[in-house]
């Protein structure tokens, strides 16, 4: 398997997850939702780890940088859950699905080589995130102002890349499932901190822990499947390929919760998704 294979297995998962964020986030506690799908999560790798046999203890480097990928994990599920629950799915998507601009700038400066069509690649999902963002509705009175929006959005961008960048060095030493173990692990024990800081409630309730149970499984699969890249050949291209995961939740967004589409605004994304893919080749 490769890491393109790994990376559109992660797409297909997160496309899920998300368009579940935006359907619950309306009526379900935004911190309360975060720490279930984690929580979850973290229950079935635990499983996962224990039906694969012992892992090799992390140590060294590795250690720092699963820790710190923790952090920044948090960064971007707060930012992704942020985003999705203001709204609209058409502007969130696209801005999150930019983060692969920064895992390429990133496998650059680590000695990877990056061909001048793949930075026009680069600038065309810039311009694609930058016309969708700028041609978003904000005549609807239940659609937020967009500046906020876009403010979580990014900041779940770059808390993805930082992920995958600390998450897939930590692996190049260490074990795949120990590593993500750990993110999980220090991202649950953040938020819990968070939630106790902000007094507001732990519980999302039980009508939607089934829905939240199969997010947090569909959050460990794209999770692991990107850490897992982190020992293969082109590590990077598995970030760039899960990306994808917003078209799938765009597409979602207008099919099934109604919402309205431009035609600017499918050739932003078509602009955005394009250059996606190229860079995925």
């Amino acid at each position: 398997m490769t890491a393109l294979t790994l990376g559109i297995v992660a797409a297909f998962a997160w496309g899920f997850h998300d368009i579940c964020i935006r359907w619950l986030s309306q009526s379900v506690p935004l911190l309360a939702s975060l720490l279930a799908v984690l929580v979850t999560g973290l229950l079935f790798h635990s499983g996962f780890m224990v039906w694969h046999g012992d892992p090799a203890p992390i140590n060294g480097p590795a250690l720092i940088y699963a820790l710190a990928s923790g952090a920044t994990f948090l960064l971007a599920s707060l930012g992704l859950y942020g985003a999705f629950q203001r709204g609209p799915v058409r502007l969130v998507a696209p801005v999150i699905a930019s983060y692969p601009v920064l895992s390429v700038a990133w496998a650059a400066l680590r000695g990877a080589e990056v061909s001048a069509l793949q930075w026009l690649a680069v600038l065309a999902v810039v311009a694609g995130v930058s016309a969708v963002a700028a041609l978003a509705d904000e005549d609807r009175s239940d659609v937020p102002p967009k500046g906020r929006t876009i403010l979580y959005a990014a900041a779940s961008a770059v808390g993805f890349a930082t992920t995958f960048a600390l998450g897939q060095l930590a692996v190049e030493t260490s074990d795949e499932l120990s590593v993500s173990f750990v993110t999980r692990s220090v991202a649950i024990a953040l938020l819990v901190a968070i939630i106790v800081i902000a007094r507001v409630p732990f519980w999302a309730g039980l009508r939607a822990l089934p829905v939240l149970a199969l997010m947090g499984l569909a959050d460990a699969v794209a999770l692991a499947c990107v850490m897992t890249a982190g020992r293969m050949p082109d590590a990077q291209y598995a970030a760039v390929a899960a990306s994808c995961f917003g078209l799938l939740t765009i597409v979602l967004a207008w099919a099934i919760l109604r919402e309205r589409m431009t035609a600017m605004q499918w050739l932003g994304c078509a602009v955005t998704f394009a250059g996606i893919g190229y860079l995925a080749i």
